[in-house]
């Protein structure tokens, strides 16, 4: 069992001197993270998403936490791999260059930018993310098993040419892929890398993307495997925010996972710019009339609203209360099948001291506790 941190970069205040507050607290919290006993830190990446992330460099951010931690593993969660985003080669020579500073601490995940506010700035059609994520998947894994490498192939040819410089993690970092539905589960299962589930569907909807999942394991046959080494990890997301008085930690992380929702469902095409009130009143009644506008403007634009569209205006408790509630919360996923508790607290409208207090509860408490528990090393 491992225990991560997942950066976004939000901000409610999207002015240029908060954008440099926000990246530094973020460096702060993911360092803390380390003194507190956690295994691992994610950042995304994302562009021109206002509010919803500022995180469109993670390669920056990630070895400015490289360079003042030792121990704690530093993910891409995830490499825009389309390859109007990054190129290839671009994106292995970071990731070799990473891992090698920070001496193979470097995870590395896959994703596709599939909002059209990201593509249409960098000439990506929708239909070829699938394909080009695949592809760079399969590069990534054979660029540095020869001394040069070249590529040909109906998506992309890449002369041959040497690569430097070359990871410490041979024959490459681990790979995943950042999946939010059923078909992207089956799919990083079918070519063999780990599922960074990005849902806030709670214990019920891991446990059932567990057995999507596995099933997919115990079903491939090897012919879509990227690598010849296999990741099988599933790191399930964890809203949290921890605090002693439980029912402000409710209060918060509901606020904060209403921006979250709004902010997304926004460059979605599917609502309003989210609401920037630190308190913006009764977010849970407010969240089933935002759910409610999402489902009318999925049917206004013929697209199907499934479960999943509308799971992030749910509020199962996760793990907002004190620090008791985060521990029945991780016990939950834990139950549920995730081999990874990815925790989220850097929100929108979350504060600084609250994100740091709730990274002190789990690594003072949480952590231990469940390894003790659970006879985690």
């Amino acid at each position: 069992m491992k225990f991560s941190l997942i950066f976004e970069a939000q901000m409610n205040d999207s002015s240029h001197e908060n954008e440099q507050t926000v990246l530094h607290n973020c460096v702060k919290q993911a360092v803390f993270a380390e003194e507190m006993g956690f295994d691992a830190i994610w950042a995304v990446e994302h562009h021109a998403l206002t509010w919803y992330a500022h995180m469109s460099a993670p390669e920056i951010f990630l070895s400015f936490v490289a360079a003042q931690t030792s121990r704690i593993r530093i993910g891409h969660g995830c490499v825009l791999m389309p390859f109007g985003f990054n190129h290839p080669v671009r994106v292995a020579e970071r990731i070799a260059m990473l891992d090698l500073l920070s001496n193979g601490r470097l995870n590395v995940g896959a994703g596709r930018g599939a909002t059209q506010q990201e593509m249409g700035m960098f000439g990506v059609k929708v239909e070829d993310t699938y394909p080009q994520v695949e592809e760079t998947l399969r590069i990534l894994s054979n660029i540095w098993r020869e001394e040069s490498f070249e590529w040909d192939t109906e998506h992309i040819t890449i002369p041959r040419r040497p690569i430097h410089p070359h990871p410490v993690q041979t024959p490459h970092p681990p790979l995943f892929m950042a999946c939010t539905k059923k078909d992207t589960v089956k799919l990083a299962a079918d070519l063999g890398i780990g599922a960074l589930v990005m849902g806030f569907g709670g214990p019920s909807e891991i446990a059932e993307l567990r057995s999507v999942y596995d099933d997919a394991i115990s079903h491939r046959t090897g012919e879509r495997l990227v690598s010849d080494h296999a990741n099988n990890h599933l790191a399930a997301l964890c809203p949290s925010i921890v605090l002693d008085n439980a029912d402000e930690a409710l209060r918060i992380g509901t606020r904060g996972q209403r921006f979250f929702a709004e902010s997304i469902h926004h460059w979605y095409g599917t609502g309003l710019p989210p609401s920037l009130e630190i308190d913006a009143g009764d977010d849970l009644e407010a969240m089933k009339d935002d759910a409610n506008r999402v489902v009318a403007r999925l049917s206004e634009m013929n697209i199907p609203a499934s479960p999943s569209a509308t799971t992030i205006y749910e509020v199962p408790q996760h793990a907002y209360g004190d620090r008791d509630q985060a521990l029945r919360y991780a016990r939950e996923l834990i139950a549920a099948g995730a081999d990874e508790i990815m925790v989220i607290c850097q929100l929108g409208t979350v504060s600084h001291e609250v994100s740091m207090e709730t990274i002190r509860q789990w690594g003072e408490y949480v952590i231990p506790e469940i390894r003790q528990e659970f006879h985690y090393e």
